[in-house]
């Protein structure tokens, strides 16, 4: 059963001319996260969006409490902790489903939350 979707786009511009302020990368993405290209890094902001909207937008939601991460084969997924955790455990969410892209000057990310 589909417990929550969630979608977001970016536009690669204009995040790649707000990724100059280094403080602001740091409070997004988790050291592991951090990468030399803004269609991959403006992709795991979309996600970390999409996955927020899946979840309803939980209390507490910090940037850090999830990571955007890729398996053997190059498919994205994520890794969770604190608030992020605990809602997707009050909601009885088994798979969290996401999906990257980025073309055109955009990146997009869809989620799909199933129990």
């Amino acid at each position: 059963m589909i417990v929550g979707i969630g979608i977001d786009v970016c536009p690669v511009e204009r995040f790649a001319r707000a990724a100059g302020n280094q403080r602001l990368l740091d409070r997004l993405f988790t050291p592991a996260e951090h990468d030399s290209s803004m269609n991959r890094m403006a992709g795991r902001f979309a996600a970390k969006e999409a996955l927020a909207k899946a979840l309803g937008a939980p209390d507490g939601m910090g940037w850090h409490d999830v990571e955007v991460r890729k398996d053997s084969h190059g498919k994205p997924y994520f890794a969770y902790t604190g608030a992020v955790a605990d809602r997707i455990a009050q909601l009885g969410i088994a798979t969290v489903h996401l999906s990257i892209t980025h073309d055109a000057g955009i990146a997009a990310a869809v989620v799909v939350c199933e129990a």
